[in-house]
């Protein structure tokens, strides 16, 4: 009988002032209380033995260093030993350069054509920049992907804990897409997507579940 396929689980951080008014950026801001609470809530629900996200079968997670992030980390492993992690700049949020902390509305009021997803951000990350940052991460849950599945290495799954920009792109990446197919996806915070494989195959990449335990708007 074939190991199952290996997976990843992408979380976005909870809700924050930025993610309730749609400021974007790379700045470090805090969750709010409410935040914090709606992933304690959550957490032994998909955490834990048995459940979605089994720290047995967890190999390694990606954590932004950014506080919004970390702290969602620690909130949801909080209950169970603390799996090993690794704090990445490669997981950060999408740089906004000059349109750090802006609402879309007045990025437009400069710019009235703006579109992150074909024009990327001056003074930040181009959507170039951004798809090769991604690419990269998915690089690396590939290998411990490929270790397990093809070598019998490591553990099943992988997790990545980040902002909202991020998922949207990965999972456009994931699934072999441009990154603008992110601008189709909304990644609710709190929320987890999955993405794994079809066929018992590595070469067919999948997108398995969206914002399971989000509290959907």
């Amino acid at each position: 009988m074939p190991r199952p396929m290996p997976r990843l689980f992408v979380i976005r951080h909870g809700e924050t002032e930025w993610s309730l008014n749609g400021s974007t950026g790379r700045t470090d801001i805090p969750l709010t209380a409410r935040g914090e609470q709606q992933v304690k809530e959550k957490a032994p629900i998909f955490v834990g033995e048995g459940r979605p996200i089994d720290p047995k079968n967890l190999c390694t997670v990606f954590v932004s260093p950014r506080q919004r992030a970390h702290k969602t980390f620690h909130l949801l492993f909080g209950h169970v030993e603390t799996p090993n992690h690794i704090l990445t700049e490669e997981a950060r949020e999408w740089d906004y350069g000059e349109y750090e902390g802006l609402l879309s509305s007045e990025i437009k009021e400069k710019r009235p054509n703006w579109n992150i997803w074909l024009d990327g951000c001056p003074g930040g990350e181009s959507v170039e920049q951004m798809e090769n940052r991604v690419d990269r991460i998915i690089d690396s849950v590939r290998k411990y992907h490929r270790e397990y599945h093809e070598e019998g290495l490591n553990t099943r799954d992988v997790v990545i804990v980040a902002h909202g920009h991020l998922s949207r792109v990965l999972i456009s990446r994931w699934i072999q897409f441009p990154l603008k197919l992110g601008t189709h996806f909304n990644v609710e915070p709190g929320g987890v997507a999955v993405l794994s494989y079809n066929h018992n195959t590595l070469a067919e990449p999948a997108l398995n579940a969206l914002n399971l335990y989000a509290d959907l708007r």
